[in-house]
């Protein structure tokens, strides 16, 4: 991340084209579902939307370099979020601390957005 621009990373990469499936479930811990519907987005550079998402990621990584890894936290960003990728915290069996690692997370709010705009 500390390498690699908005336009070069992974986040871009995933939501420059995104796939929507709808799909009906037939009851909880249903075997079979129903797909009702599929929505393809292609988003552009110069997009409203990619441009605040890109300026949340600039945040996220400015405050990487300047700060450090330490630093970042879940409540950066107002569309995606750097957040601990996996379980974290102490081993039971082993009794040893997992690695701390972040992931970026689309927030509710840019699901939503998306899918407003997909339909």
């Amino acid at each position: 991340m500390k390498t690699h621009s908005f336009f070069e990373s992974h986040v871009w990469a995933k939501l420059k084209t995104i796939v929507f499936c709808a799909v009906q479930w037939e009851g909880l811990n249903a075997k079979g579902s129903k797909l009702l519907s599929v929505a393809s987005l292609d988003f552009a550079e110069d997009d409203e939307l990619i441009k605040e998402i890109k300026a949340d990621y600039d945040f996220i990584r400015a405050k990487l370099i300047k700060d450090g890894f330490e630093t970042l936290t879940g409540k950066d960003g107002k569309w995606i979020q750097a957040r601990t990728k996996g379980i974290g915290g102490v081993n039971p069996r082993t009794g040893q601390r997992r690695p701390i690692t972040r992931a970026f997370y689309a927030r509710t709010g840019l699901v939503k957005k998306i899918f407003e705009i997909a339909s």
